[in-house]
């Protein structure tokens, strides 16, 4: 009959205060380093969540509360161990992935581009700022640019003072400060007098210098202090004037008012618009666009068929090639297979960008070898020419694919069963019927994903557009920013206006979730099809 009281096992070794210590040790440190390593993730959540405060990004700040809390529940609770393991791969793939996927489409619906940057407000600044113009009989202050950290400021000489001021603080007053040979502050108590070789020489303190505004006064109508090379510095006013309580930008010299309408613009009653607007939400607008508007429609559509063509013809004669590689090299009869077959990977090892450059100098209508070695000197626009154009794209990036798949088949080739292949060449299939019958599907089992990861791969490849051709030539008589040999993500590129020009960041968005979508279902269907060659 049990008695309910526990036994000591007599096998177990005695317990012994060193033992006791141990453990207590052991479990001590680990505590202190959980202890200190979640003290460092709250106090970055902290600072985070205190910033998404003072950007006003509420949503975000309620993100960060929430992932915060969980972080604490997850590692001081006893009950969620598998947690503890998988909660930060979650935060990454949060991060990473699903904050940028949501982002892009809420981007996609809002006008928010060139001319649609910021919020109302900023428009407002920027649309009096752009309306500046100096002040008639305006004196010339002697000028110095002052540093106080990362915040720029102006410091003027007025007559017996010395003012200084930043963006957010109207010129005052300083003491002791000094006044060197040219007029200009020379020190300023509180601040660091910029030296003029550091102007001349940093072009981004420069840009940052002209773009600086310094507040006369309180008063905005005051104007403010301006500098165009860093020595003197003018008073500026703007004709336009801001009311906040109608919320009207009324330009002082016509009397015209500009009211804001529900695309993010200031608007005249006689449709004339300010240059400056801020973002909203303008709905399906950025897809429609894309399929009806004319300057558009058009060209995306010619993109959107070479994208395909692109794409597939790549995997096709990539896969073909590195075959045929692999087959020649398969059979013991070729001596120096191992020579051969390391020679074969060498461009794949080439870094593709690298690549792409050579082989556009290469290409050079007037200077590239291609050309002149074979060719006899004749003048070829191998990337002038639309249709050359695309040849050259699929002949560099077959170049640069089949090793590749040269690896994948031949490794999927020494894999297959011999008995198979011998059983066919006893009943009398011959080579071509081996390889139609017995070779290629069971090749394609174990190379149609790679296929299919390799098509969604070719149809975003930016690299080889961007370096060897960069989308062009341009389509005729187009607006647009779009060329021949632009694929769609290229295309999104142009449109984004990261290299230059007017940026349309809705409609680019719109586009990269149409690319998305497009490789999701073309990835479905294709992997569907896996799953029956692997059947049959």
């Amino acid at each position: 009959m049990s008695s309910g009281l526990r036994t000591a096992d007599p096998d177990a070794p005695p317990e012994t205060p060193e033992s006791h210590a141990r453990s207590w040790r052991g479990i001590g440190a680990g505590f202190v380093a959980k202890l200190l390593l979640m003290m460092l993730v709250n106090a970055a959540g902290i600072t985070a969540i205190l910033s998404a405060q003072r950007a006003g990004a509420w949503v975000i700040l309620g993100v960060l509360v929430a992932g915060l809390l969980i972080a604490d529940w997850v590692y001081f609770s006893k009950r969620a161990v598998p947690l503890k393991y998988l909660f930060p791969g979650l935060v990454f793939l949060a991060v990473f992935q699903m904050f940028t996927l949501l982002y892009t489409g809420y981007v996609a619906f809002t006008n928010y581009g060139t001319g649609h940057l910021g919020s109302m407000q900023q428009a407002v600044n920027a649309a009096l700022i752009q309306d500046e113009r100096p002040v008639q009989d305006s004196p010339q202050y002697p000028l110095s640019v002052v540093r106080a950290g990362d915040e720029l400021g102006f410091a003027i000489t007025d007559g017996d003072e010395v003012l200084v001021g930043t963006t957010e603080d109207p010129l005052t007053a300083v003491g002791g400060a000094t006044v060197g040979d040219n007029g200009a502050p020379a020190t300023v108590p509180g601040w660091e007098v910029v030296p003029r070789a550091e102007l001349f020489t940093d072009t981004d303190l420069q840009q940052r210098v002209v773009e600086l505004r310094v507040p006369i006064s309180d008063d905005a109508e005051d104007g403010s202090l301006r500098t165009r090379e860093g020595s003197t510095g003018a008073v500026y006013t703007s004709r336009l004037v801001w009311d906040d309580a109608a919320q009207t930008i009324t330009n002082t010299e016509t009397g015209v008012v500009y009211s804001p309408d529900d695309r993010g613009s200031f608007v005249s009653p006689d449709g004339d618009r300010l240059a400056a607007g801020w973002y909203v939400n303008v709905g399906f607008d950025n897809f429609v666009r894309a399929f009806t508007d004319a300057s558009y429609a058009g060209p995306l559509l010619k993109v959107t068929a070479w994208t395909f063509a692109f794409a597939i013809l790549t995997v096709l004669t990539s896969f073909g090639l590195g075959l045929l590689f692999a087959l020649i090299y398969n059979d013991p009869r070729v001596r120096g297979r191992k020579l051969l077959r390391t020679l074969m990977i060498l461009p794949y090892a080439f870094p593709a960008f690298m690549s792409a450059l050579l082989w556009r100098g290469m290409l050079n209508s007037e200077f590239g070898v291609i050309n002149e070695w074979f060719f006899l000197g004749a003048d070829i626009g191998w990337l002038s020419d639309p249709w050359l154009a695309k040849l050259a794209i699929l002949w560099v990036n077959l170049w640069l694919s089949y090793p590749y798949w040269f690896l994948v088949t031949t490794g999927a080739l020494q894999a297959l069963p011999g008995d198979v292949i011998e059983a066919a060449r006893v009943d009398g299939a011959g080579r071509w019927r081996q390889f139609r019958s017995i070779t290629l599907p069971m090749l394609l089992v174990s190379t149609a994903p790679l296929a299919i990861a390799s098509f969604a791969f070719n149809f975003n490849n930016f690299t080889i557009i961007y370096m060897l051709t960069g989308g062009g030539p341009a389509f005729p008589g187009s607006s647009t920013p779009m060329g021949s040999t632009d694929i769609l993500i290229s295309a999104i590129y142009q449109i984004s206006g990261v290299s230059g020009g007017r940026a349309d960041y809705g409609l680019a968005s719109a586009l990269s979730i149409v690319v998305f979508v497009v490789i999701g279902v073309i990835s479905a269907l294709a992997f569907r099809r896996t799953r029956k060659l692997e059947e049959m």
